[in-house]
């Protein structure tokens, strides 16, 4: 497996995702860690063109935006393996190309739209941000079947072909995606000489191990790696909302449409993590972090910071190797509370 590369390109094992800037974080300091991250052997920046979040119309477009300007104030575009995403379809996103699907020509217009926001010519890994389709994501527990609107995955693969061709994105990706999704992707690509997706963007960490139950071995038998996102589980598995704390400027405290990790069972299996840690006088967060970056179906491990101090700590669980005893208990907790957040 090659499941380190994009587009035949080494990546860290941490890539620097960028969502809160534009919202919780002005440009300067979205420049600063850019700046840090580089200097620490970061060499992969992820962003959306509808981040940062939580999406609003007159914030679209403004992480991309903040990138760009470093990108143009440095110089240093090489330096980066850059990926960005489409929006899928979703009535809440009509501010965006009259509402947004993968069709050839909203791909052309939404890749335009980024590459003159990025500051850049091309794009290394453009992804699909979520299905165009009705399926499991974002948290949604079991499946069944309704009849709606989708672009055909063919015709989306075309589209990616003419913005490959054109030298305006170099590799494609998917984003929570699928085991029947990402392997449809892969035989239209195979069959019809059409761009081959590199890696899958899906939710992975101590909470949320749902990859492991099929997704882990689309990603061995078709070198197809896991960009791992919210790998602390929206912050919970760094302890700072322990015991119903919910600290300043967090965002537990500003948003209220993080529903996603606040189930009773979730809250319980976090705990557990947390005194597994102090147990074994590990920090939380590189307990967590540490995990995830071992897997060795991850291509990279996607972390967020709203601070300087939780990017430096972030990064320093590279330095964090987990013993035995560490990982038999990881084990023990998640057959106790199996993937409380899906």
């Amino acid at each position: 497996m090659t499941l380190r590369t994009i587009d035949s390109k080494e990546v860290s094992k941490i890539c620097l995702g960028t969502m809160t800037w534009g919202q919780q974080n002005t440009e300067a300091e979205a420049h600063e860690q850019i700046s840090y991250a580089l200097d620490r052997g970061i060499n992969m920046l992820d962003a959306a063109e509808m981040y940062p979040v939580p999406p609003r119309a007159e914030t679209q477009g403004r992480t991309e935006e903040y990138i760009g300007t470093w990108f143009k104030k440095t110089g240093l575009r090489d330096k980066y393996v850059l990926a960005t995403k489409a929006a899928g379809p979703n009535p809440e996103f009509h501010y965006l190309r009259g509402g947004p699907r993968f069709t050839q020509e909203q791909l052309v217009e939404a890749v335009n739209g980024s590459l003159r926001r990025l500051q850049t010519d091309c794009i290394d890994l453009y992804q699909l941000h979520w299905p165009d389709r009705y399926t499991n994501f974002f948290g949604q527990r079991g499946y069944f079947h309704r009849d709606q609107p989708e672009t055909p995955i063919e015709e989306t693969l075309r589209a990616l072909q003419e913005l490959v061709s054109a030298g305006k994105i170099r590799s494609i990706g998917l984003s929570n995606e699928t085991p029947w999704g990402t392997m449809k992707f892969l035989e239209l690509a195979d069959r019809e000489g059409l761009p081959r997706v590199e890696c899958v963007q899906n939710p992975y960490g101590l909470l949320n191990r749902t990859y492991e139950i099929a997704m882990a071995e689309v990603s061995h038998r078709e070198d197809v790696g896991l960009l791992a996102y919210s790998p602390l589980g929206m912050g919970l598995l760094t302890g700072k909302y322990r015991h119903g704390a919910k600290p300043e400027g967090s965002r537990m405290a500003v948003f209220e449409r993080f529903t996603r990790y606040d189930g009773s069972e979730t809250l319980e299996a976090t705990e557990q993590y947390l005194q597994l840690a102090d147990q074994h006088g590990l920090n939380p967060t590189h307990m967590a972090l540490a995990f995830v970056n071992t897997r060795p179906f991850v291509l990279t491990n996607i972390i967020g910071a709203t601070s300087m101090e939780q990017l430096k700590m972030n990064i320093d669980s590279l330095d964090v190797t987990l013993d035995k005893e560490v990982l038999k208990g990881i084990e023990a907790i998640q057959q106790r509370i199996p993937n409380p957040a899906p």
